[in-house]
This record gives structure tokens, sequence and C-alpha cells, in this order.
């Protein structure tokens, strides 16, 4: 098939995004290109280079000025509960097990498909406004909820079904209503792939997940790495977040968590382990050897005390080859907005090593990138801005105070920008955030629907028993 030529003879394609001040590739080269074009057809990539010899090869009736914007690409956030969007200012001031056995837990049995439906449609919008263009959900008891959500908004998800099977554990119990049987779990879990892989033009991928080592079985943990490993799907679980879970699992199954994961086969190149911290020194090799993945949460980590940045490992391991990326984990924790969880990690590192060194911004925006890519096993068509690639394309607009001078765009994106000075998003081609609004998804009906929904789920869910007002409210 011939391709369309213009009267010139350059190359007809659907959009031209052109004059980009700096684009951030994050290609092989790693290059850092003044005065960019990209050229998109296809909802992929087809040029990458300077305006004026991309203008001259390609043209477009559909073209995009990005003139004083810094492009980057699309961010992908490896860990965000989109079910918990409703508990913000739910869980603050909590240790991990009131975290979760008193605060959590409690609320995620309370969500009906109203809400978690409504839930991911929040956290779609908040994700894509600040730059993330896929994100990977742990799972909740209402994934169908969870795709009808974030589906229409344009943005990529990984879903899972939430799995559960011991009720309780001496980290804690969980609600009799988030616990099954292996066998009713891996039923689920299979079940999701016959109905949502590939969903909404392909933007809905679907992993296996079970929530926590502590409250799962060696049963359940064999049958669900049967059905990701029958799939060639992502593998998911929370690992390490604290050492409570550490201790927990040393009491009950008598060795440490990554290790019980080991002996179980479960540890592979398609898992990923969320948090990841509080690891004994042979686990540190055991994650390189078997090629798994870690997901880091600062401000997670940071809201809840949890020591992951005093303790974790995410520098060496870096430095040993593991791919590490990052995640926002739940709204609770404060921001959904992968830029500021690159300046925590950036800069906690720092902190907690007392070396400047650590954790270059560079290394940051790798973790939100091509390393989050490589981790869900999309490194082939996400993670960064190259020919072939899905064009997955966010631009900050660089008039923005925090953004001058422009010396080091990258120096700008981690250590001085956040999610909020984004105006453009485009996924797959196709603008969905435009002059900073969602382009798919009408804002004011969806804030409607949220102030409509508060005051009852609030009541469900004891929204005044969780909260820790400190200073008197008048009203």
């Amino acid at each position: 098939m011939t391709e369309p030529r213009s009267e010139r003879g350059a190359r007809v394609v659907d959009t031209i995004v052109h004059s980009i001040s700096r684009l951030i590739t994050v290609d092989e080269r790693r290059r850092v290109i003044h005065d960019a074009a990209v050229a998109i057809d296809g909802g992929v990539i087809v040029a990458v280079g300077q305006t004026p010899e991309v203008l001259t090869a390609f043209t477009s009736d559909q073209r995009i000025d990005a003139t004083d914007r810094v492009a980057t690409p699309g961010l992908i956030d490896c860990h965000l509960h989109s079910s918990f969007q409703l508990s913000r200012g739910l869980a603050d001031e909590a240790n991990a097990r009131e975290f979760l056995v008193q605060r959590m837990y409690p609320y995620e049995a309370a969500l009906t498909n109203d809400d978690v439906r409504l839930s991911s449609r929040m956290a779609a919008r908040e994700m894509l406004l600040h730059g993330t263009t896929t994100y990977v959900d742990p799972g909740n008891a209402h994934p169908a909820e969870t795709v009808a959500g974030v589906g229409p908004s344009g943005i990529r998800a990984v879903i899972a079904a939430s799995a559960f099977d011991l009720g309780g554990s001496d980290f804690g119990a969980v609600p009799a209503e988030l616990v099954a049987s292996p066998d009713i779990a891996a039923e689920r879990a299979a079940g999701l792939f016959r109905d949502f892989e590939g969903a909404h033009d392909d933007r809905v991928r679907v992993s296996v997940s079970f929530r926590g080592l502590n409250n799962s079985s060696d049963d359940l943990i064999r049958a669900l790495d049967a059905v990701a490993r029958d799939h060639g799907a992502l593998l998911q679980t929370h690992a390490c977040f604290n050492y409570s879970t550490h201790d927990s699992s040393v009491q009950k199954f008598g060795v440490p968590e990554i290790e019980r994961l080991d002996r179980l086969g479960a540890l592979h190149e398609r898992t990923l382990l969320v948090h990841g911290a509080w690891l004994e020194p042979h686990e540190v090799v055991l994650i390189r050897e078997r090629g798994a993945n870690v997901v880091v949460n600062p401000s997670s980590s940071m809201h809840n005390g949890y020591g992951n940045i005093q303790v974790g490992h995410a520098p060496e391991l870096l430095a040993d080859g593991v791919t590490v990326a990052l995640g926002s984990d739940h709204a609770c924790s404060g921001p959904v907005d992968l830029v500021r969880e690159m300046f925590l990690a950036a800069c906690g590192y720092k902190e907690a090593r007392m070396i400047p060194r650590v954790m270059p911004p560079e290394t940051v925006v790798e973790m939100a990138t091509i390393n989050a890519a490589r981790a869900i096993g999309q490194a082939d068509r996400l993670g960064s801005v190259e020919i072939g690639k899905q064009a997955d394309l966010v631009l900050f607009d660089a008039t923005t105070p925090e953004w001058q001078p422009l010396f080091n765009p990258v120096s700008n994106l981690v250590y001085s920008a956040t999610g909020s000075s984004v105006s453009t998003v485009l996924v797959g081609g196709r603008v969905v955030v435009e002059g900073g609004r969602l382009q798919l998804v009408d804002e004011a009906e969806l804030q409607a629907d949220l102030m409509h929904a508060i005051p009852d789920f609030a009541k469900r869910v004891g929204a005044e028993s969780l909260t820790t007002d400190r200073w008197p409210t008048v009203s």
C-alpha cells in the first residue's frame, strides 16, 4: 500500500507535535532534543527529530505547537489503588496496622460498584492531569467497575482482581467480604483475561494480584502464579513494606517474604514487588537473580512512617541491574502525582544515605518511564519517545515559574516542577488533556457526581470516625 504524500512529497500523517522547546526522549541514547518534533500516525510514533527536518519529511492537518513546552514520554505509575481515591483524609497519622486493619480494609469492604466506578473516574482524572498515561492497579473486589471508570478517560490501565484467602494473620484481620478461596480467586483472575484484556482500544491489560503475602496461603500464591504464567502476565503483590509484615512472615511461615515467594516458585521476571524495602540481605540477591521487579512508593512511606526510604535498597538494586519503578500508591497518602514522587525518591534517598550523588534526576525519570515499562512487560511499546512506540506524550508548560530558568530540563522536572504544570497529554496520539483540562471527560459532570455521592458515602464508611481533626471545625 502506497503511503499518502503531499504535493511536495512529504508523508501525510495524523499529527505532528512541533517546536518542542526540550524533548526528554529517554531513548537508548537518552537524548534531550532542542526544538524537537514528533510525527504520529495510527497512534504510533513514526519520526523524532528537530522541527525543521520533521516538517520537511512529514505533513499533517493536525499540528500541535509546543513552543515553550518541555515534553516527556507518558509517565507510568506502577502502583495506584484507584478504588482508594475517595479515601483522602481518612487515614492520616496511622501506623501500618492501623492504616490497613482499622482504616483501609473496612473502607474497602464498604465500597459498592458505584463507589469504585466513581473513585476510578476521579483517579484517572488526577493521573492524566499530572501526566500519567499508564497505571497499574493492584485490584479490588469490583474490577469491572474499575474498567468502566477509567476506560472512557483515555488512560492506559493494567487491572487485577483483589485476592486474599487468609482472613486472619499475625499482621491483622481482613474483612470476610474480601476473602476468597484459592480456586475462586484463580477463577476470577482468569475471567478478567476473557472479559477485559485489550479492552478500550487495547488500553486495558490484565494482571494477576494477591494483595499481601501474610494474608495469602501457599495454595493461593501457587494458584495465582499459575494463572499469570498461563497468560504470560504480570504477577503483583505488596511485599516488605513494613517491619511488621517481615516479622509476621517469619513467625507464621518460618521465612521472610521474598524468600517465601522464591520457595513457592513465584519470584521471577514477571513478578512486581510493591514497596520491597524491608529485605534481608539474601533477599536482595534473590530479587536480582530471579529478575523480579520492584516498585517504590515514596509518598506512601513518608506519610505513614514505614521507613522504606531509610531502610530500602532502591539505589543498590538499581546499581545491581534490578528494574525499579515508581508508584504513588493511593490518594490517602497525599498526591497522585508521579512528578512529585520523582522528587521524593531523588531527595529522600539522598537524605537517607547522606550522599548527594545518589538517585540523580535522570535515574528517577527512568523509574517513571522506561523502567516502569520494563517492569510491566511493555517496554517494546511504552516508556520512551522512539519510532515504533505508542505516541504517549506529555507537554509541560515551561513558562511557569518552576521551569525557569531552563538550563537543564531534567533537573527542573524532578527538583522544581509538579504535575500541575502539565498542559497537554497524548495517549496513542489522541489528545486527552489540553490546556490543563480533560478532553474526553466532562470534568464538571464528574465533580457534580462526586459532590452528590459524598454525603451517603461518608456515612457508610464512617468518615467521621476515621478523620483526625485536631482543630475545631465551625460550620
